[in-house]
């Protein structure tokens, strides 16, 4: 008898084009909730919480800063690299110069898995778990909403759904 296997939850929204011009809140996670990129402590600095990155964590962060020199259309609003996951707000501007559109637009999930490659590579093995969670920002009541969420993280990282001892 054939064991049947389980079915994988979708992460994109069906018939979607990610391809398109948008703004995008994404969830990447380290492979089995570990805690490989850094760890919530109080900053020197700016003396409230957040992650201090491990080598791990800098190699993200760095590959996160490149993605607008790789692709000129994408910018990076806002991020958040936690201990064990990271959150993003992508804006995709497909409209180049005077309007034109660009000819061949690159989707979300193609930035996502480049990034990730490059943090393989560089690290030498693969942290994430497969594939990641998002969301497309509707108005700007829903962009401030994630925004400032990517701001308080840190801060409530012990209430975190992804929080692991």
């Amino acid at each position: 008898m054939q064991q049947e296997l389980p079915v994988r939850k979708r992460n994109r929204l069906q018939g979607y084009d990610y391809s398109l011009s948008g703004t995008y809140y994404l969830t990447l996670c380290v492979e089995g909730r570990h805690n490989l990129l850094g760890e919530v402590g109080v900053g020197a600095i700016t003396n409230r919480p957040q992650t201090i990155l491990s080598d791990c964590g800098k190699i993200v962060e760095d590959a996160i800063d490149n993605i607008p020199k790789h692709y000129p259309q994408i910018a990076v609003d806002k991020y958040v690299i936690m201990p064990n996951h990271v959150h993003i707000i992508l804006d995709v501007n497909t409209e180049g110069v005077h309007g034109r559109l660009i000819i061949a637009p690159t989707t979300v999930s193609n930035v996502i898995k480049e990034m990730k490659s490059y943090v393989t590579k560089q690290i030498g093995f693969s942290l994430w778990q497969r594939s990641f969670y998002d969301h497309i920002i509707r108005d700007e009541e829903d962009y401030w909403q994630k925004w400032r969420y990517i701001d308080e993280n840190p801060a409530k990282w012990h209430e975190d759904e992804f929080y692991e001892k």
